[in-house]
């Protein structure tokens, strides 16, 4: 009943109430990234979200768009604004993403929305991680964050689609403001960006 009905409307309640009370602070970093990135504060992707079904998610945008004599984008280290730096570490980039729950494109704790060109390269354990929304944060995200293993951070997602609960939801969440308030597990040692997950071996 929790994961089928109840959790889509804490879902809604939470995240209208969250954007009410981070307004302020959501207005201040669009401003700030907007001067940062030339007119664009925001960054849109497409995401495969439930049972694999591709939405567009909104995320502050860290880095600019500058590109190199060729024309090529500069690597994510030489693009990754000042202000971009702090709204990643704070992990102020995901507030966007409330209003893909209030659409109900995602969720507040589910397994973290991934690229959908990784759909093909998943086994069919960890296709399973699409069995629900995908979430802001999630069992992976406080068990390692970016710093652990793709192979291990799709196992956590699993485990999360095996055991959703309101428990264990109200643990992510306490969990997930300990993370950020330590900035834990944001990259992995020396990587600005997480490396891309490249299939099983």
């Amino acid at each position: 009943m929790y994961k089928f009905f109840f959790k889509r409307i804490i879902d809604f309640v939470l995240a209208l109430l969250g954007l009410c009370l981070l307004s302020p602070l959501f207005i201040v970093v669009t401003i700030g990234l907007y001067i940062a990135n030339q007119g664009k504060p925001f960054f849109f992707q497409f995401r495969p979200g439930l049972n694999g079904v591709i939405f567009k998610i909104i995320k502050f945008k860290t880095m600019n768009d500058k590109k190199d004599h060729d024309g090529n984008l500069l690597s994510d280290d030489y693009r990754l604004t000042n202000i971009g730096k702090f709204v990643r570490k704070t992990s102020l980039d995901e507030i966007p993403q409330l209003l893909n729950v209030l659409k109900g494109d995602m969720s507040l704790i589910g397994p973290r929305p991934l690229l959908p060109e990784y759909l093909p390269l998943y086994n069919n354990i960890q296709c399973r991680r699409h069995e629900v929304k995908p979430g802001i944060t999630g069992w992976a995200q406080v068990n390692g964050r970016n710093a652990i293993s793709w192979e291990k951070k799709f196992e956590y997602d699993v485990w999360y689609v095996n055991h959703v609960s309101l428990i264990l939801d109200i643990k992510i969440y306490f969990l997930t403001l300990k993370k950020v308030f330590l900035r834990e597990g944001i990259n992995m040692e020396g990587q600005v960006t997480t490396e891309a997950f490249k299939g099983n071996n």
